[in-house]
């Protein structure tokens, strides 16, 4: 097998008695790195030094991780002007805090019969946000529910 020194330098091809002696001299682990290659390549290391850096790295790569949630906003079709401005804040409010928006449109009774109104009020809050958020689904209707996301541009 080759070997590697614990500072990185290769010491040569050797057997793995040997490899092992000089290991235990040192007071490390020997490590197989790459069993694939030929001969296979071992590493003279602190392997729980090195689990515990991994692991380090990826709690710091998991910190860094921006965490994107989804906010909720329900209208009706029968909203008012007035409303639609109350909601048109807490969606700007939201997609410039990076959050994602879905925007659920509740039809009742027979407002069902008019879907042209949820898609237009749907397309009009779309439009009304588009400089800091684009449509991510397009107005999806399910049963008795529309429902359209936008996301943080």
């Amino acid at each position: 097998m080759r070997l590697v020194g614990s500072d990185g330098s290769q010491i040569g091809i050797m057997p793995i008695s040997e490899a092992l002696e000089r290991a235990a001299a040192e007071h490390l682990d020997l490590v197989e790195v790459a069993p694939q290659a030929t001969p296979p390549v071992c590493r003279i290391m602190d392997y729980g030094k090195f689990k515990y850096m991994q692991s380090k790295k990826t709690q710091e790569a998991r910190k860094k991780q921006a965490t994107i949630q989804i906010k909720e906003v329900k209208v009706r079709p029968k909203i008012e002007e007035h409303d639609i401005a109350f909601k048109l804040r807490n969606i700007r409010r939201f997609l410039t805090q990076k959050d994602k928006t879905k925007v659920s449109l509740v039809f009742r009774g027979r407002e069902i019969a008019h879907p042209e109104l949820g898609y237009n009020l749907l397309k009009k809050i779309a439009a009304a946000v588009e400089d800091i958020g684009v449509v991510e689904q397009q107005p999806k209707f399910e049963g008795r529910h529309m429902t359209m996301v936008l996301a943080p541009k």
